[in-house]
């Protein structure tokens, strides 16, 4: 029990820290990056869409704002499960997993301030806030759906015990 916990926390941690190092690249980086990943998926959307290339500029924009949503549910998932391998359970976990993911995203604009060629957005705040509240509800579904199946009970009774 205490080597899952500690396990939990330290996966949070170590996703945080991923989070600060790419945050911690300077522009002209972090959209290499970023356009490579582009460059994969126009490749891979050009042989549905031929004519998608004209609107590069678009598609990596919509790149590098999924990164930000999907880096943070991640980051939800990986908070909501180690307050409940901590024994934070119910609505006080979904508050405080969410709490803390905003935060980080608070701190992580803040911290892309001092970046050179960066810039602190708070619609970056909103959309990680946004994949941090995915990530906590997917969480959440998937725990649910494996209590029901491996009690076979309904909604309303697992929901009385809690």
């Amino acid at each position: 029990m205490i080597k899952s916990k500690l396990i939990s926390w330290l996966a949070v941690f170590l996703w945080m820290g991923a989070i600060f190092l790419f945050s911690n690249q300077p522009a002209t980086d972090s959209s290499e990056l970023s356009s490579g990943v582009t460059e994969i998926v126009l490749k891979a959307a050009e042989k549905i869409i031929p004519e998608i290339g004209e609107h590069w500029d678009s598609l990596h924009h919509i790149v590098r704002k999924n990164a930000h949503f999907t880096i943070y549910l991640i980051l939800g998932a990986l908070t909501i499960n180690a307050l409940a391998k901590s024994g934070v359970l119910t609505y006080r976990s979904i508050v405080s997993a969410l709490a803390i993911c905003v935060l980080y995203a608070v701190s992580d604009e803040l911290h892309q301030l001092l970046i050179p060629g960066r810039s602190g957005e708070v619609k970056d705040v909103f959309i990680d806030s946004s994949g941090a509240f995915v990530g906590i509800a997917l969480y959440l579904l998937v725990n649910w759906l494996q209590t029901r199946k491996k009690h076979n009970k309904s909604w309303k009774e697992i929901t009385r015990q809690t």
